[in-house]
């Protein structure tokens, strides 16, 4: 008997294992940007404050680079050894680099030796991370039942957003609990010693997840496949394309909104830092709360017409929001709740629609290389380019991002509905 939406239910348990251990590792990504202005002067020279923070940030662009050798390395692993055995070994990565991070001496204590530490633990971040997308999406996608795999989809984001809100949260009452100098001191390194404890607790609720039927059923042509990599670019061009042309958007979004607009905001406009982290808190509980009804939305209605109008809004909104950036709640509440809610109509469906592009044998490998390629090239750099660029240039650099994304969008086929291949 066919599912239908009135019998099938949510396997609930599985699902909060599986996007868990994601939230771990978004936490463990987010707070660094988060308190990136607190602990750079403390493992860069004190001297030049501007250069201790653009120094962070290019360590931040650099472990983005690692995304992609993650996602082809941790990608093709699971596509031959199983998606369950790469996401422990991805969570594993990600909290050992968060409790490394928190333990670092400073600058003054064991000179470059600190920020070496820091890049190392960052790239084997930014190498987890990069497979950590690619194998929870697949995971999402393959044990889904075809009319429900937006909603499915939807847990990864919904995890995603609960991170990146602890990690906000934790920001806003350090920063109201504790005054500039105790941040700087040893504030910031709370939030790294917790991811480590969190990333004990998602392996242990990723210990107990099956495996997948259809990585079983596709295991053994996966191993026989040789150069899977120039494979997806012979057979499977389109997605390839189509994966990279609404990862740019996606990417610029959530490190524009997530990540570069809070020390833009307090460092550039002078907006009170206090303000940043409520209103990024208060947006990132609308973010979450969207999550599951656009993933329902995009089963119902289609993944098309709801990420056009994404694409197409991004590109009317974004440089008029950028003007509100400036001191005051309400106007920080508008950019934050406003950018957000229209992101989730993306990232509600993602997993999914990256899942319906590739067959299962080049799955991990084919968003995990191409998907993390594109964000390392537009997401790493993002924060330094907003600092970089004057004034509201960067959010023009976002709009035409927006216009690119909404023409690749445009070729994709319809996938609700569709079995996985």
């Amino acid at each position: 008997m066919a599912v239908t939406s009135q019998t099938h239910r949510l396997p609930v348990r599985k699902l909060v294992a599986a996007s868990a251990g994601n939230a771990v590792e978004w936490y463990d990504w987010g707070i660094y940007t988060a308190f990136s202005i607190y602990f750079a002067t403390q493992i860069f020279p004190k001297g030049n404050e501007t250069a201790a923070l653009l120094s962070t940030f290019a360590t931040f662009a650099l472990a983005f680079f690692f995304r992609p050798l993650g996602g082809y390395l941790l990608g093709r692993f699971a596509d031959v050894r199983g998606r369950r055995t790469a996401m422990l070994l991805t969570i594993a990565l990600m909290s050992g680099g968060s409790v490394v991070i928190g333990l670092l001496p400073t600058f003054d204590q064991v000179g470059w030796l600190s920020p070496t530490l820091l890049v190392l633990a960052r790239v084997a971040q930014g190498m987890a991370l990069g497979g950590e997308v690619s194998n929870a999406s697949a995971y999402l996608g393959e044990i889904a039942e075809p009319s429900h795999r937006g909603r499915y989809s939807s847990f990864f984001y919904i995890s995603t957003g609960a991170a990146v809100l602890v990690a906000s949260l934790l920001g806003f009452f350090l920063s109201r609990g504790l005054d500039a100098a105790a941040m700087a001191s040893y504030g910031w390194r709370v939030p790294f010693l917790i991811g480590g404890v969190l990333g004990l607790v998602g392996l242990w609720l990723r210990r107990a997840l099956p495996e997948t039927e259809q990585f079983e059923e596709n295991r053994e042509k996966a191993e026989s496949l040789k150069n899977p990599l120039l494979t997806t670019l012979r057979e499977h061009p389109r997605a390839v394309g189509q994966v990279v042309g609404f990862t740019l958007l996606s990417t610029l979004c959530f490190y524009t909104f997530f990540s570069a607009l809070t020390p833009f905001a307090v460092k550039t406009r002078g907006a009170n830092d206090v303000d940043v982290f409520l209103a990024l808190s208060v947006a990132t509980g609308l973010f979450i709360a969207l999550q599951y009804p656009m993933g329902w939305l995009a089963d119902r209605y289609g993944r098309k017409p709801q990420i056009l109008v994404w694409s197409a809004a991004t590109a009317v909104l974004v440089v008029p929001l950028s003007t509100l950036v400036q001191p005051g709640l309400g106007n920080l509440l508008v950019v934050f709740c406003v950018g957000l809610g229209l992101y989730t109509a993306i990232t509600a469906i993602a997993p999914a629609l990256m899942s319906e592009l590739f067959p299962t044998e080049l799955r991990g490998l084919g968003i995990g290389a191409w998907y993390n390629l594109t964000v390392a090239l537009f997401g790493g750099t993002a924060p330094l380019v907003i600092q970089a660029l004057p004034g509201t240039t960067f959010f023009w650099y976002v709009a035409v991002a927006a216009v690119i994304t909404f023409l690749v969008i445009l070729t994709l086929p319809e996938t609700r509905g569709v079995p996985l291949s």
